[in-house]
C-alpha cells in the first residue's frame, strides 16, 4: 500500500491552494468591495479566519480517519448513519457542483473576452465545457497526475498573482481605505461571507489522505500551510484592489474587479495578464475539486446514501461519480446564472464547516484534539451564516430560495432514496 503513496507535501499544498484560489476571488471581489468598501481587507481576514479554525478540525480528522471521503466520512463518524448526517454529505457533494459550475463558468467567461465580442456569448459556453472534459480526464489518470498538475498550474498563478501585488503595492492610495461600513459590522461580517467561497478548496486536502505520505506529519502541515498563505494573498490584493481603484469604479466593474485594478499600475498588459491568472486559476480549482467530489460521490454511495453504481470502480478509481459529477456540472455551468448561487454556495459550505467542526468537538478525545478549538470553530460558522442570510434577506431574498432549493433537495433526496431502496449506512471506515 505504501508504494502507492504518491502525494507529498508540496502537492498537497497545491491541491488545498489551487481548490482555494480559483474562480471565487474574481468572481465576487467586486462584490465583497461593494459591500466592505474601504474594510475590504478586514473582510477578507474574517473570512480567513474562519477557515483556519475549520482548517484544525480537518487536519485532526484527516490524519484520525484517512478517507477518499473526507468530510463525509468525519460526519459519519461522528454523527453515525442518520437522516441529518445523510442529507449533509449529500448536500456537500451539491455544493461541490455549485462550486465547480462557478469555476467552469468564470473559466468560460474570462476565455471568451480574448475573442471579438459577437463570439463571446457562444465561446464562453464552449470553452466552459471544454475546460470540464479535460479536467475530467486529468482526474481519470489518476492522483500522482492530479497532485503533479497541480503544483506548476499552481505555482504559474500565484507568480502573476504576486507580481499584481509586488508591483501595485507601491501606489496604494492610503486615504482609499476610509471606514465606510463600521457601524455596521453585521454588514462588514457579510462581506467577507460573500466572499467566503474563495477559501472554500482547502478540505480537499482531506480526499488526499489515503494516497498521501506521512500523513501524521504532512497533512496538518499542508492544511495550515494553504490556509494561512490564502489569507495573505488575498488580504494583499484586496488591499492593491482598494488602493488603487475607486470604489465608485470597483463596484461598476465587479465582474472582474480584479483586471480593472491592475490598470492603474500595469495598463492593458495587467488587464490581460490578471485575465491569464483568472483562467489558470479557475482550471486549477476545477482541478481539485473534481478531484475531492469525484470521491466523495463515492464514498456516500458506498455508505449507502447515493445508488449502488456510483460505487462501482474502473481501473481501481471512483470513474462513475467523478463523470456523474462532471455531466451535473456541465448541465448547471451552461444553464444557470451563477452569480447569485455563489452567496449561496458559501452558506452551503458554512453549514458543512460548522458540522466538521462540531464533529471534531464531539471526538476530540479520539482525535487528541482541544475540543474549545473546534467548539469556537462551530460557533463562528454559525455566526457568519447568520450575517450571510441577514444580508440576503435584506437585499437579495430570492436567493434564499436557492439555499432552501438545496437544503430540501439534499435531505428530500436522502428521505425518500432511504424509503424506496430501504439502503442505510453500511460501514463506518476505521
Amino acid at each position: 500500500m505504501g508504494k502507492n503513496k504518491s502525494i507529498g507535501y508540496w502537492s498537497a499544498v497545491s491541491i488545498g491552494i489551487g481548490g482555494m484560489v480559483g474562480g471565487g476571488i474574481f468572481a465576487v471581489l467586486g462584490l465583497a468591495v461593494e459591500l466592505g468598501q474601504g474594510e475590504t481587507p478586514i473582510a477578507f481576514m474574517f473570512a480567513g479566519v474562519v477557515a483556519l479554525l475549520t482548517s484544525y478540525s480537518y487536519a485532526k480528522l484527516s490524519v484520525r480517519y484517512p478517507s477518499e471521503g473526507g468530510t463525509v466520512e468525519f460526519l459519519n463518524q461522528a454523527f453515525g448513519s442518520g437522516l441529518v448526517t445523510g442529507g449533509l454529505n449529500v448536500l456537500l457533494w451539491l455544493s461541490y457542483v455549485v462550486m465547480l459550475s462557478l469555476y467552469a463558468y468564470a473559466f468560460g467567461s474570462y476565455g471568451s473576452t480574448f475573442f471579438p465580442e459577437p463570439y463571446q456569448i457562444i465561446l464562453r459556453h464552449v470553452f466552459t465545457s471544454i475546460i470540464i472534459v479535460l479536467l475530467t480526464v486529468v482526474n481519470i489518470i489518476g492522483a500522482n497526475v492530479v497532485g503533479k498538475s497541480e503544483e506548476w498550474i499552481v505555482g504559474f498563478k500565484v507568480a502573476i498573482l504576486l507580481t499584481f501585488i509586488g508591483v501595485g503595492i507601491w501606489s496604494v492610495k492610503t486615504q482609499q481605505f476610509q471606514p465606510a461600513v463600521v457601524s455596521n459590522p453585521l454588514q462588514l461580517i457579510a462581506a467577507g461571507m460573500i466572499i467566503f467561497l474563495a477559501y472554500e478548496g482547502f478540505e480537499l486536502i482531506a480526499n488526499t489522505a489515503n494516497d498521501v505520505k506521512n500523513p501524521a506529519k504532512t497533512l496538518p502541515r499542508a492544511y495550515y500551510s494553504a490556509v494561512i498563505f490564502v489569507i495573505l494573498l488575498y488580504v494583499l490584493i484586496a488591499l492593491v484592489t482598494v488602493g488603487n481603484v475607486s470604489i465608485d469604479t470597483i463596484v461598476q466593474s465587479k465582474d472582474y474587479a480584479l483586471a480593472v485594478a491592475a490598470k492603474p499600475f500595469l495598463g492593458n498588459f495587467g488587464f490581460n495578464l490578471v485575465a491569464v491568472a483568472a483562467l489558470l486559476s479557475t482550471a486549477s480549482a476545477i482541478n481539485a475539486t473534481l478531484y475531492g467530489a469525484s470521491r466523495v460521490s463515492y464514498i456516500i454511495a458506498k455508505d449507502g446514501e447515493l445508488p449502488e453504481i456510483l460505487e462501482e470502480k474502473i481501473w481501481n478509481r471512483p470513474i462513475e461519480g467523478l463523470l456523474i459529477t462532471s455531466a451535473f456540472t456541465l448541465l448547471v455551468a451552461n444553464i444557470f446564472d451563477l452569480s447569485s448561487i455563489s452567496i449561496m454556495g458559501s452558506a452551503g459550505f458554512l453549514i458543512l464547516f460548522g458540522a466538521v467542526n462540531a464533529s471534531n468537538a464531539r471526538l476530540h478525545r479520539k482525535t487528541g484534539s482541544h475540543r474549545w478549538i473546534s467548539i469556537l470553530g462551530t460557533i463562528v460558522c454559525f455566526i457568519a451564516l447568520f450575517a450571510l442570510i441577514w444580508y440576503t434577506v435584506n437585499n437579495s431574498p430570492k436567493d434564499l430560495f436557492i439555499l432552501a432549493f438545496m437544503l430540501c433537495s439534499a435531505f428530500g433526496v436522502e428521505f425518500v432514496y432511504r424509503r424506496v431502496t430501504g439502503r442505510s449506512i453500511t460501514k463506518i471506515h476505521n
